[in-house]
C-alpha cells in the first residue's frame, strides 16, 4: 500500500538499516531502489540522511535519484550541504524545488547562494514570488524582513466574521499555513488579528473587530531576527505581522520562522563559546574545521604562555617545596571552571536581554558575593586535604587562601569581562573564554605561588 505522507515513518525509523539500504542502492545504481528506501522518509529525514552520508555518496544519490531532493528536503538542509546538493541538482528539479516553498524559504536558500545560483532560482520563481523575493532580499541581513513571508490573509477592519469566511472560501489561493486573519485598515496598515479558531467559532454578523486578540503587535521590517525571536519567546505569540517604515503590512513572521532563529542563536553562543566558528559542521571538510579552529586556539596558546610565564616566576619556590606542583593546578582548574559557570549564566543573561544596565551592578555584586562563598567553601575543603597529605597546617592555610581569592576573582572576571566585551560590541560568547581563562590561570598561580613563597620558604 502506498504510503501518504500522514503515514511516513517518524524520525526515529531513520536507522541504519535505512541508511544502509539507501547507501547500497547507490552503490549498485538502482534507482528504483533508491525511491523506495527514500519515499516512506520524512524531508527531514532525508535531510538528516544527506547530512549523514560523504559528498561523493550525496552526488552519487542526486544523480540517481534527483526528484527526491523537494523543496522541503532543501529548506531543512545545512548550508553547507544545500550548497553542494542545489550545485549537483539538474536545473529542472531544482527549479521545481523551489517553487513549492513559500517566500521566506526562498529568501533562506537565496542568502547563502553564489550570485548566478541566485539569478536561476529566481528566474524559476512565478512572477509574483519573484517579485516577494527580491523585496524581501532588499532589506538588511539578519532583519525580520528577510525573515518574514510575504503570503499573508488579511481583511478590511470593517468587515464581519460572515464576510471573512466567504472571501477565504472564495480565494483561490491561501497559504498552506496561516493562523491570523490580519486586519488593516485603508493604507493596508495592521490593526489588529484575528485566529482562526476565533473566526469559526463565531457568528456570521460578528464584527472582526470585536474578536481581535490582545497579543496583537507589530514588527518593523528592519528589527533584528535575534530580537523577533526574543519577543515571540517573551509574549508567547504564534505569528506576527511585520510592517515598513510607513507602519504598512509587508509580510508575516510564524512561530516556526522565529524558534529557529532562537535555536540558531543558541547554539552560535555555544559554539563560539568553545572557540569554534558559529558556522561549523560535521559537514565541514577537515581544511575547513582546522581553519575555523585554529585562530582562537592560537589566542589560547598566547594567554597560556601568559600564565605560565607567571608560574616560571616562582620556580625557585617549587624546586624547593614539591608539594607546590602537586597542588598548584589545583587552585587553576577550580579558578576556571568556577570563571566558565558565571561567564555562561552572563553570556546567556545579554543574549537574552536579563542582564542589562539598569541590573549589571547589582548582579556584578551578587556573582562577587557567590565567588566569596564558594572560595570559603572550597577552600577549607582543599586546605583541609593539603593539611592531611602533607601534614604542613600552613600549606593548607595558603592554598585555601589562595582559593578564596581565585574563586573571588574568578567570579568577577566571569561577568565582568562579557559585560565589557559587549559594551564595546565585541560578541562576549566568541571572546569572553579565553579572557576569563587567562585572568584565573594567571590570578591562581600568582596568589598560590606567591603566598608559599611569603610564608612557606
Amino acid at each position: 500500500m502506498e504510503q501518504g505522507p500522514g503515514n511516513r515513518d517518524s524520525a526515529d525509523d531513520l536507522s541504519q538499516a535505512r541508511i544502509s539500504a539507501v547507501l547500497a542502492a547507490i552503490e549498485a545504481d538502482e534507482g528504483a531502489a533508491l525511491a523506495a528506501a527514500l519515499e516512506p522518509l520524512h524531508p527531514a529525514d532525508i535531510a538528516d540522511l544527506l547530512e549523514q552520508i560523504s559528498a561523493a555518496e550525496r552526488r552519487a544519490l542526486v544523480a540517481l535519484h534527483p526528484s527526491a531532493i523537494d523543496g522541503d528536503v532543501l529548506s531543512e538542509l545545512d548550508e553547507g550541504v544545500r550548497e553542494e546538493i542545489i550545485e549537483a541538482l539538474p536545473r529542472a528539479a531544482l527549479a521545481e524545488a523551489v517553487r513549492e516553498l513559500d517566500t521566506d524559504d526562498v529568501v533562506d536558500i537565496l542568502e547563502d547562494l553564489e550570485t548566478q545560483d541566485q539569478a536561476f532560482i529566481l528566474e524559476a520563481l512565478e512572477s509574483d514570488d519573484r517579485v516577494a523575493v527580491e523585496s524581501a532580499m532588499a532589506w538588511p541581513e539578519e532583519s525580520a524582513g528577510r525573515l518574514m513571508q510575504a503570503e499573508t490573509v488579511t481583511a478590511p477592519e470593517h468587515w464581519t466574521v460572515g464576510q471573512a469566511i466567504d472571501h477565504l472560501r472564495a480565494a483561490e489561493w491561501l497559504p498552506d499555513q496561516f493562523y491570523h486573519v490580519i486586519l488593516v485598515d485603508p493604507r493596508h496598515r495592521p490593526v489588529g488579528y484575528v485566529t482562526l479558531g476565533r473566526v469559526l467559532a463565531a457568528r456570521r454578523e460578528v464584527p472582526l473587530a470585536s474578536i481581535t486578540e490582545d497579543s496583537f503587535r507589530t514588527i518593523e521590517a528592519t528589527r533584528l531576527q535575534s530580537e523577533v525571536a526574543l519577543i515571540f519567546n517573551k509574549y508567547h505569540l504564534i505569528s506576527t505581522p511585520v510592517v515598513d517604515g510607513a507602519g504598512r503590512l509587508v509580510g508575516v513572521i510564524t512561530i516556526d520562522d522565529a524558534m529557529i532563529v532562537l535555536d540558531d542563536e543558541h547554539e552560535e553562543d555555544l559554539l563560539r563559546m568553545a572557540g569554534v566558528q558559529s558556522e561549523a559542521a560535521l559537514s565541514d571538510s577537515i581544511f575547513e574545521a582546522v581553519r575555523g579552529r585554529v585562530p582562537w586556539l592560537a589566542v589560547n596558546l598566547v594567554t597560556a604562555v601568559l600564565a605560565s610565564s607567571v608560574v616560571g616566576l616562582f620556580s625557585g619556590a617549587i624546586e624547593t617545596l614539591v608539594a607546590l606542583a602537586v597542588l598548584m593546578p589545583i587552585v587553576a582548574s577550580m579558578g576556571g571552571n568556577a570563571g566558565t559557570q558565571t561567564m555562561a549564566v552572563t553570556v546567556r543573561a545579554l543574549a537574552t536581554r536579563e542582564l542589562t544596565p539598569a541590573n549589571a551592578l547589582r548582579v556584578v555584586f551578587r556573582e562577587g558575593a557567590v565567588g566569596v562563598m564558594n572560595g570559603v567553601i572550597m577552600g577549607l575543603g582543599v586546605g583541609l586535604v593539603a593539611l592531611l597529605w602533607f601534614g604542613t597546617p600552613m600549606l593548607g592555610v595558603v592554598i585555601a587562601l589562595a582559593m578564596l581569592g581565585t574563586l573571588m576573582v574568578a567570579a568577577l572576571a566571569g561577568i565582568a569581562i562579557p559585560l565589557l566585551l559587549d559594551r564595546l560590541k565585541i560578541d562576549p560568547a566568541l571572546a569572553s573564554g579565553p579572557f576569563v581563562t587567562t585572568v584565573t590561570d594567571v590570578v591562581g598561580f600568582f596568589a598560590f605561588l606567591g603566598l608559599a613563597s611569603l610564608v612557606l620558604l
